[in-house]
Parts: C-alpha cells; structure tokens; sequence
C-alpha cells in the first residue's frame, strides 16, 4: 500500500522579498513557489541610510506571507492543500520589533502606524551603535563575562542594543512597548493565533546568538546586569522569556482564522522559527566542521559541531555558539561578514549614478545597470594577478565577524590613472573573499577546525568568478548546493520534523536534501599570489582600524 503523500511550507523572510515553497516531504522536490517583494521597503519607506537606520513595516511581512502562501496553494489545487501537514519560517536577524501584550507589533495599532520605532529594526540596522559600545564596555566590568557566548564583542545589529536605542529615542513607543520580540518568534506566534506575548514560543536561535540567553545563566542575564548598564531596561527581562525552544518543535496549530486566510485545515502544525542562515544551512545539508556560507546582501557562515567535541572552547569574535541552534543536539556557531552582495550593488550603484540621473529612459536604465556586474565579472575575470594590484578593504557596512565593528570603514589604496572599474571591482571582490578567509582562520585558531566550504545562497550558484576566486584566496575546495532556495528549503525541513513526519532534522535533510551539483578547485599558483596580498589585506586593515 504506497503511503499518502504529504507536503510542508518552507517561508524564507529575505531583506528585499519573502518566499514560500510547498515541497513534498518524500524527496523535497519543489512543487511550487511564489515570491513577493516588500511595497513599502521597496519605496524606501521609514529607511534613512545616512543614519543606518533601516525599518520595515509588519504590514510587509504579513501581506507577503499571505500571497506568496496562497499562491503556491493555487499553482497546486485543493487537493495538495489538504495534505500540507507544516510551516515553518525563518526570518534574517536580529530584526527585533516592539509590541503590546497581545503580541502585536506597535506599528499595526492606531498612532503607530508610520513610527519608524514602532516597526522591525532590520537586521542591517546600525543606528544602536552607541549603545552596542556602551554594552561592551559594561560587560567588561562584571565579574560573570555575559558576552562569553557571543564572542565576547555585542553587535549593534543585535537585539538589546537595538531595544535600547529605540526606549531611548521614542518616549511614546517606551510607554507601549510590552515586549521586544524578533521577526522569527513573531510569524509563528501570528500563525497560531497567539494573543498573550508571555505564551509566545521563542527559538534558542535567535535568543542564543542575539539576546545573550544561555542555559549556563538559567535563561536571560539578570537583570541588574542591564539596569546597571541603563536604568530604562530596568525590569525588563520580566517583559520577555525563560524557555527556548529548538526549531525541530512545533509551536501550535494553524489558527482558525489564517486556516481561512490561507485555504490549509487546522490541523497544519507550525515550527518553532529561527534566522534564514540557520534553517539555510540545513537546507544545503550542512555537515560537522563544514563552514555553510549563506552568500546573499552579507553573508551568513554557519558551522556545526558534536557537543561533547567543543565542550569548554569559546571562539571570541563571531556571533556566538549556541547547543540546538542549527541542528538540534550539536553546537551551532554563527560567523559572517556585514557586506558582500552588497558591497558590489554599491559599486554597481556608483557606476550607475550617470545612468540614473542622466539618462531618460526608465527602461534602458534598468537593462544597463542590470548587466554592469556580470560585465565588471566577465572582464576583472581576464586580468591578471600581481602582488601590486589595486587593493581593498570589504568593511563598507562595518564588520560583522571577527570581532564586531560596525563603525569600521572601508577603502582602497594603490589606485592610479590606470586603474579602472574591472580593476576597482577586481579588488572588492578579492576584499570580501579576504574577509571570508578571516573567519575561517578564527575559526581554526581558536582549535574549531574548518574542514570543508559549502556554498549557498544567489552569489554561490551565480557567480562563477566570485567562487572561483572565494576557492584561490581560501586555497579550499568550495562544493555548491544544488537548491537554489536553501533557506526556505531548511524551513521546509524543519516543518516536516515538528510535523512528525520526520523525527529529527537529520532524517529529514537527508531525505529532502538535493545535493550538490558543482564545486570550485583551487588554483595553486594563484593561492600562493594571494596568499601574499592577504598580508597586505590584514596591513590595510589594521591601518584603517587604527584611524577610527
């Protein structure tokens, strides 16, 4: 008797777009998918880049995952509908948002509706700059180090940083605000209905690397850690959570209203969610000391070890380490870099400037300036490799890992009047594959060996001169995963487990799981070139981090 199929939502909330896809659970092949892209953070709305300060609108989240939902759904017909059995979500992060004790974010109620400090603070956000340096500085006084499982440096794209620039800037959101709740607690706890924010299941993901929850300080710093840092967050940690739930678990049924809303029965189990990177790395089946490179706008380097193995090792200066955060029973380490995509949009922008403001035809621009990166590739491709190359540091966005630095700045050196945009672009490539090669030597140095590279994510499966230059300076083989779509497939994955469909995560990856399907060999005689202009690399940004 041949078992009724089943099939799972995989829901992958990006910077610009949300993705769903309904998979079948037998062998993750992709059934359908929809993709939409956010009105209001596409017109620019509550975004003020001179001050980092980037919001999106919960409106954006919720139309998005209703769309792209239901239309998936449609592409297949009722009888698929019937037989979804999950949805999961995954969410980039930390992108935390204000909300009132029913769970709902300010910015969906009378008053707050065009509040920048009422919406979720993106992950990219690095207006808390301030308060992330008054953090680290307070954590360095206290007997216990609080930071010791996020290696040992508070970012300002991270979660209490962001809580308190925003109770700091915005005396009406301070007074409504009744808890602080990331992207990817809140989707699920929309899902099923949720109306008590003290009922809402949050994931040990986003607590463990972002909110400085730790099983060895029983849940959440006490809170005269922080009220001593800022008077403002005294009495807060009563305001959020104790337990954390892994993302194999379910956090409730589909309620009543998006069963309606969505055209699925009541009877579809919703995961416990977690950030893109994470479910990402599953998705691209992520093996033990095998560094998942999630490569989209920055890049997300996700590494999975047994616990017993790591017990007692604390690598200083990535985003931390957290038992259950990638794979549930092993220990989950977070690195990454706080530029990549978009370091080369912002040259592809700069190059486009005359095309934007001087040309006329709308159309004609965007054909023109579509093509200048794989053109600035196909051409910085054929230059050679010389030790006196244009040189570049990747910190156009701060650095993210190692070591936390979102007021770093980047740069170029050693440019001429021959130098021209394939060299300049040349260049920033080569500082985000630097910038790659950092984390892996932190890694290594701090006795977690790095023993393979897998890529995923647009850059990965796009761009053949970028992997194949990430494999020169790495001097690693790099093996690229065959999904296109890994975070939402992780998603999905996840679904099939707190589903039952699976019983753990690792059943569920190699069943659903679909390979890889190309990889990049070192060039030994270009290893060795770059292995030099890594040296000059470190020089360049040692200098420029001595000028901040």
């Amino acid at each position: 008797m041949i078992a009724e199929p089943s099939y799972v939502i995989g829901v992958d909330y990006g910077t610009d777009s949300v993705r769903s896809i309904l998979v079948n659970t037998a062998d993750g092949y992709e059934v359908a998918s929809s993709i939409f892209y956010y009105p209001r953070w596409k017109d620019g709305l509550y975004c003020n880049a001179s001050r980092n300060q980037f919001r999106q609108h919960p409106l954006d989240y919720v139309e998005g995952l209703e769309h792209t939902i239901k239309e998936c759904l449609h592409k297949v017909g009722t009888t698929i509908a019937k037989q979804v059995k999950g949805i999961s979500v995954d969410t980039t992060g930390s992108t935390p948002v204000a909300v009132d004790a029913s769970g709902t974010p300010l910015a969906l109620l009378p008053g707050f509706e065009h509040n920048p400090n009422a919406m979720f603070v993106l992950w990219k956000d690095h207006s808390s700059v301030n308060e992330a340096m008054e953090l680290n500085a307070h954590a360095a006084k206290q007997k216990i180090n609080h930071l010791q499982f996020v290696g040992g440096i508070y970012s300002s794209e991270w979660f209490w940083a962001k809580l308190l620039h925003v109770l700091r800037e915005d005396t009406t959101v301070r007074n409504a605000c009744a808890s602080w709740v990331e992207h990817c607690d809140w989707i699920p706890f929309l899902l099923t209905g949720g109306t008590d924010v003290h009922s809402m299941k949050r994931g040990v993901c986003s607590a463990g690397h972002k909110s400085l929850w730790a099983e060895e300080f029983d849940g959440l710093p006490p809170d005269d850690f922080f009220s001593s840092w800022d008077v403002l967050l005294k009495g807060f940690t009563k305001k959020l959570f104790t337990h954390t739930y892994t993302s194999d678990q379910p956090a409730g049924y589909l309620s009543k209203e998006w069963s309606e809303r969505l055209g699925l029965t009541e009877q579809v189990i919703v995961g416990v969610g977690a950030f893109d990177a994470h479910m990402g790395a599953v998705g691209g089946q992520i093996e033990p000391y095998h560094l998942s490179k999630v490569m989209g706008t920055s890049t997300c380097d996700m590494l999975v070890a047994p616990l017993a193995e790591v017990k007692g090792k604390l690598v200083k200066g990535i985003c931390g380490q957290v038992p259950g955060s990638i794979i549930p029973g092993m220990m989950g380490m977070e690195a990454g870099q706080s530029a990549f995509g978009d370091a080369y949009a912002w040259f592809r922008d700069i190059l486009a400037w005359p095309l934007q403001n001087i040309l006329q035809d709308p159309s004609l621009q965007k054909e023109i300036t579509d093509k200048i990166i794989s053109q600035l590739s196909s051409h910085a491709a054929l230059l050679p490799i010389d030790e006196k190359d244009e040189l570049a540091v990747d910190w156009l966005n701060g650095r993210r890992t190692p070591d936390a630095n979102q007021l770093l700045k980047g740069g170029f050196t050693g440019l001429s009047l021959g130098t021209d945009a394939p060299k300049m672009f040349k260049a920033l490539v080569e500082a985000t594959c630097f910038g790659a090669k950092k984390i892996v030597d932190r890694f290594n140095d701090e006795g977690i060996p790095v023993k393979g590279l897998i890529g995923l994510g647009g850059v990965a499966r796009k761009s053949p001169f970028i992997m194949q230059m990430m494999a020169d300076i790495m001097n690693m083989k790099i093996r690229i995963h065959k999904s296109e779509q890994t975070c939402a497939l992780g998603a999905a994955m996840f679904a099939a487990t707190a589903s039952g469909v699976y019983k753990k995560v690792e059943d569920a990856m190699q069943a659903m799981g679909q390979g890889f399907d190309m990889e990049y060999i070192p060039n030994a005689e270009k290893a060795s070139i770059y292995a030099k202009r890594y040296e000059q690399y470190t020089l360049l940004g040692n200098f420029i981090e001595q000028q901040n």
